[in-house]
C-alpha cells in the first residue's frame, strides 16, 4: 500500500521524483531536499484532488498497471525449474520457483563475502556435495531506458563475485543468467548479454528458455 500511495503522491506531488527513490523509507530526507522545491503546495494538490470524480477511473488506471508486476517474473521463473529438472533429473536445483524470497549467497556458501547477495537458483550434484552453478532469471520487459543501462551492468558484478570467490576457493561453479522477453529485441540489450560470456571464458552462460536444451549441458556444468 504505501508503494502504491508512493505513486500517487509522484503524480500529484512530485512527477520529477524518480519511483524507485520513493520505494525507500530511508530516502524521505534526500528526496525533500533533492526535489522539494518542485513539490506542488499542499493546497494545489487538495484542490485538484477535490475535482476528481468519484470512482476516479483514471487513478484506478494508475494503480491497476502495476496490478500483475513480476508475474512474467514469476512465470518464467517456474519454467525454468520445470525445463531443467525434466533435461538433467540427475542434478538438484533449489529457489524460489515463483513468488518466495531469494537465496542469500551466505546460505550456499557459509565463508562467501558478501553474504547478502542475493540468486534466484542454486544448482547441486544430486548428492548437493558441489554447486555446479548459481543463477538469476529476469524478465525483460519492453521498458527499455534505464533497464537496458542497468541490467547488463549488474550482472556483471554479480558474475565477477561469484567467480572470484569460486576461483579463489577451486570451486568449479559457474554463473547462468537466464533471460527472456521482449525487452531482448530492444537496443543494443542482448549483445551486451553476449559479451557478460566473454569476461570468464566457460565459466557464465546467458540463455532464453528456448537455450536452455542447447547450450547448458551436464557436461559444461560439471566441467
Amino acid at each position: 500500500m504505501r508503494v502504491e500511495l508512493s505513486r500517487v503522491f509522484r503524480k500529484y506531488v512530485s512527477p520529477e521524483t524518480p519511483v524507485e527513490m520513493l520505494k525507500i523509507k530511508s530516502k524521505a530526507k534526500t528526496i525533500c531536499e533533492r526535489f522539494g522545491k518542485g513539490f506542488r503546495p499542499i493546497q494545489e494538490v487538495q484542490a485538484a484532488y477535490e475535482t476528481r470524480p468519484v470512482p476516479d477511473e483514471a487513478l484506478c488506471a494508475v494503480l491497476w498497471e502495476y496490478k500483475s508486476r513480476g508475474k512474467k517474473g514469476y512465470d518464467l521463473t517456474e519454467k525454468f525449474f520445470s525445463v531443467f529438472r525434466s533435461n538433467f533429473p540427475a542434478l538438484s536445483i533449489e529457489g524460489p520457483e515463483r513468488a518466495g524470497k531469494d537465496i542469500p549467497m551466505g546460505n550456499i556458501f557459509k565463508d562467501y563475502p558478501n553474504p547478502t547477495r542475493s540468486v534466484d537458483f542454486a544448482i547441486y550434484d544430486k548428492d548437493k556435495k558441489h554447486v555446479l552453478a548459481i543463477g538469476l532469471a529476469r524478465y525483460d520487459s519492453d521498458r527499455g531506458g534505464t533497464q537496458e543501462d542497468d541490467r547488463p551492468g549488474g550482472y556483471i558484478n554479480c558474475a565477477d563475485e561469484i567467480l572470484t570467490f569460486a576461483k579463489e576457493r577451486g570451486y568449479k561453479t559457474k554463473v547462468i543468467f537466464v533471460n527472456d522477453g521482449p525487452g531482448l529485441l530492444l537496443g543494443t540489450m542482448w549483445d551486451d548479454y553476449a559479451k557478460i560470456e566473454n569476461r570468464w571464458p566457460g565459466k557464465i552462460m546467458v540463455v532464453t528458455l528456448r537455450m536452455i536444451a542447447e547450450r547448458i549441458t551436464a557436461k559444461w556444468l560439471r566441467s
